[in-house]
């Protein structure tokens, strides 16, 4: 199945229907950010503070970008390891956040979270910076801006590539495919 979907969103009905393996593109804006960011969001919500951002509806892409040529908005924008984010996700999740999206594995307490706030993981194509910041029309500085491509980054984003990892009902992609091929090595006596 291919959906786009905008950010922020509203509404999740539609990920009701997405399911681990789905592609689907991403439209409107996204926020930016990397482990710094991170820790910053956390650490204002540990004092109370108000958050520089509201993340209700948001995607959460974790990326930190590489300077931007001449006329573009940013550089390469190649995702950033996922399990790096696990200690901050849950507490960003519980403030509205409707997906996250970087690459590779989350921890089970992330899967958990993900599941229980209602909310995706995606994952993009790693080695593909050049490529996806082509997908990003315009980019600005939220927050943070002393922390240079690690600061919280607002992308307006159009046919941004992504697939479903885990989905709302606790199924992970790379955990099925994992499977398939270990059927498929199996059938052909290979393992």
């Amino acid at each position: 199945m291919k959906v786009s979907l905008t950010f922020p969103v509203s509404e999740r009905e539609i990920f009701k229907k997405l399911r681990a393996g789905d592609f689907i593109t991403i439209r409107g804006k996204i926020l930016a950010a990397r482990d710094q960011t991170h820790r910053l969001l956390l650490k204002l919500l540990e004092e109370e503070a108000p958050l520089p951002v509201s993340l209700e509806g948001q995607l959460v892409y974790y990326v930190g970008p590489s300077p931007a040529p001449p006329g573009r908005p940013v550089g390469a924008a190649g995702p950033t390891t996922s399990y790096r984010m696990d200690a901050y996700t849950p507490a960003l999740l519980a403030q509205g956040v409707a997906a996250t999206m970087g690459k590779g594995k989350r921890s089970p307490e992330v899967r958990e979270a993900h599941r229980r706030f209602n909310a995706l993981y995606l994952a993009t194509f790693g080695g593909a910076g050049a490529y996806l910041s082509r997908c990003i029309k315009e980019a600005r500085v939220l927050a943070f801006p002393e922390l240079g491509p690690e600061a919280l980054f607002e992308f307006e984003v159009e046919d941004f590539p992504a697939v479903v990892i885990n989905d709302l009902y606790g199924a992970d992609f790379y955990e099925e495919a994992q499977r398939t091929w270990q059927k498929i090595l199996q059938s052909e006596g290979l393992s």
